[in-house]
């Protein structure tokens, strides 16, 4: 083995990037960590409700690891891959441990154990919460961890630098990145024995959502060109609960659901009461008369897709626009604001009311990718689990290259269950980290990549970005930007059909036309962040592409992929993975397929106890069908 000291490149700064460069620095190798960002901005920090995993308190009530390994399972529509999922559960009350060791604040009862919480998509209280600011707090826990490991000379740190390309070699391996500077606009080149993406989601793709701004998914869409499979693309969640800005979305955490808040309409329609002058017999409390098991606590993609019938099918809205009323105001003011007092102080701030005594106005919002970079996985014999350190965990279809977090496709299939965002994220790094060292050592005596490999790949983002600054179009980025978001928002998000998405595909083939023809304001080499956006904004309408062709070639309906025209989920067609690969010569995706198995939980109906459901309530949440294991590699 070559004696060189082994380096990993991680890019982003999240909870999957920093517990990720923690492991590797832990494990000896050197990190170099990108984020464009400073690490307590990343967009982790927003993360608002919890973080699932079972624990004695959660046992109690009949909860397990494989009760949260099934609960995920049926919660994704039986899309996800079970054997990283059924691992990342057992995994789950070591992550919470090691959280507690690092100081997080976690909320406790009167007797000092973790307070727990309901939320979506369980009758179990599983959910392990620091007020309504938990990714907060984790995040800030493990950058003391990441500071300390940059003191020691483990970690180095680029914040401010932006990931152009991967640098792939003629044998299809990764050997480094193509970053720039976002202060002196330098493009340097980064050798790596791997690297590892943690880029997290792409909200900015659908102009509005509950994601910061940074969320653009440029990363994503540049690996993707470079020869990464962008799998299940179509899939896209929309949060029930946020607050519509002019400027962008706002979320209402499904914690606010989960200790006992309402949705609501007047039965009425244009009703123009106070909300509070409302009787309980005038309200129609839909969630809970409708699925009268789960109630406020069902998943995202129902509940969401129940408020989107009511405001537009049913015209039920309030004030006859697209909002409902999530409502608070019977609860005691002390207890909201100990249990939730993040997320009403942002209400407070953006609405100008206060929840404790006016019911919150709300409508969905795009919040979070479930597709994302393929990666593969090495499965136990008896398929429960995957093999910690085996060099092909995580990473993706181009070797040498990871994918770790939001920004991967590995665990929430069709539909995220809330509060397995902040888990899946810290267990892809710490699990994550063992496979990335791994395979680095194992190909540390691969001969070095020549110079020219650098250097031709920073003399083409050089190139690049020259033409972008010296193009003389009339069109505006920002312009085109704004018509993407408004397009890919009514075609592609609550409800979708194979004509509207054919109408998008056609109006996105002239944003293409156009893009084209852009014209910078700012032709500067500093701070230039009008040739930050626009170049994202090429990628962006990259993954557009897919996520269009995705969601045209699924015929069916399951989790947040809604088809009116196909209503029902169709197993024997599409329990299967979208596989997009992006075309060099034309530009655009091709879609193929991966068949999903399901060794270990059989494919059922999901209804949520719905009335007019096959099944209901509890048991058919939590029952699990055992399929036939085998033993083999993903």
């Amino acid at each position: 083995m070559s004696t060189k000291s082994q380096r990993v490149i991680i890019v982003g700064g999240g909870l999957a990037g920093l517990a990720g460069a923690v492991k590797c620095a832990e494990l000896g190798l050197q990190v170099d960590l990108f984020s464009v960002v400073p690490v307590k901005r990343s967009h982790s920090v927003c993360a608002q409700g919890g973080i699932n995993a079972c624990n004695d308190v959660a046992r109690q009530q009949g909860f397990s690891e494989w009760e949260h390994f099934q609960e995920t399972v049926y919660g994704g529509d039986f899309l996800a891959q079970q054997p990283p999922v059924y691992e990342m559960a057992h995994w789950a009350p070591r992550v919470i441990d090691l959280f507690d060791r690092m100081g997080v604040p976690f909320n406790r009862t009167s007797e000092g154990r973790h307070d727990l919480r309901l939320f979506g998509g369980s009758l179990y209280k599983r959910t392990h919460f620091a007020g309504a600011t938990t990714g907060q707090q984790l995040l800030y826990a493990l950058d003391e961890q990441a500071r300390r490991a940059t003191d020691e000379g483990k970690v180095t740190q680029w914040i401010h630098w932006e990931f152009l390309r991967p640098i792939v070699d003629a044998d299809g391996v990764c050997r480094g990145i193509v970053a720039q500077d976002q202060r002196t606009m330098q493009v340097r080149a980064f050798r790596a024995d791997a690297v590892a993406m943690a880029n997290g989601g792409l909200g900015l793709v659908f102009g509005k959502s509950t994601n910061s701004i940074m969320c653009n998914g440029a990363a994503t869409g540049r690996c993707y060109r470079h020869g990464v499979v962008f799998a299940n693309s179509e899939f896209v969640q929309v949060h029930p609960t946020a607050i519509p800005g002019a400027d962008k979305l706002r979320l209402m955490s499904e914690s606010a659901r989960g200790e006992g808040g309402r949705v609501w309409v007047p039965r009425r329609k244009g009703e123009t009461r106070d909300p509070r002058q409302i009787p309980d017999a005038e309200r129609y409390y839909f969630l809970e008369e409708r699925y009268p098991s789960y109630g406020n606590l069902v998943p995202r993609d129902i509940a969401t897709r129940e408020i989107f019938s009511v405001c537009v099918d049913d015209g039920l809205g309030v004030g006859g626009k697209r909002q409902v009323y999530l409502d608070l105001s019977h609860l005691d003011r002390d207890y909201i604001e100990r249990k939730l007092g993040g997320i009403i102080e942002i209400y407070r701030k953006f609405a100008g009311e206060d929840p404790a005594e006016v019911p919150m106005r709300i409508f969905p919002g795009v919040h979070y990718s479930m597709g994302g970079m393929y990666v593969r996985y090495e499965a136990k014999p008896d398929m429960k689990g995957i093999v910690q350190g085996d060099p092909k965990n995580l990473m993706t279809n181009v070797e040498g290259l990871y994918a770790l977090g939001e920004c991967n496709y590995q665990y929430h299939g069709a539909n995220r269950l809330g509060a397995n965002a902040l888990l899946s994220c810290t267990f892809d790094g710490l699990f994550g980290g063992f496979s990335i060292v791994n395979y680095a050592r194992t190909n540390a005596s691969r001969a070095e990549a020549p110079a020219s490999l650098y250097d031709d790949a920073v003399k083409a983002e050089e190139s690049s970005a020259r033409r972008l600054t010296e193009s003389q179009g009339t069109e505006n980025p920002y312009a085109i930007g704004h018509e993407l978001g408004e397009e890919m928002t009514e075609a592609s998000t609550v409800v979708k059909t194979g004509e509207r998405l054919a109408k998008a595909r056609r109006n996105l083939d002239a944003l293409r036309e156009r893009y084209a023809r852009i014209g910078l304001s700012d032709t500067g080499t500093w701070t230039n962040q009008n040739l930050v956006y626009a170049r994202a904004l090429g990628d962006m309408l990259v993954l557009a592409d897919a996520m269009l062709a995705c969601g045209d070639a699924r015929k069916e309906s399951r989790g947040s992929h809604y088809r009116a025209d196909f209503p029902e989920r169709n197993d024997a067609e599409f329990m299967k993975t979208s596989m997009a690969r992006f075309d060099p010569a034309t530009q655009r995706c091709t879609v193929g397929w991966e068949t999903v198995e399901a060794p270990l939980v059989a494919p059922r109906a999901r209804t949520y106890g719905k009335k007019d459901g096959e099944a209901g309530g509890k048991k058919d949440g939590a029952a699990a069908g055992k399929g036939k294991a085998t033993a083999g590699a993903h």
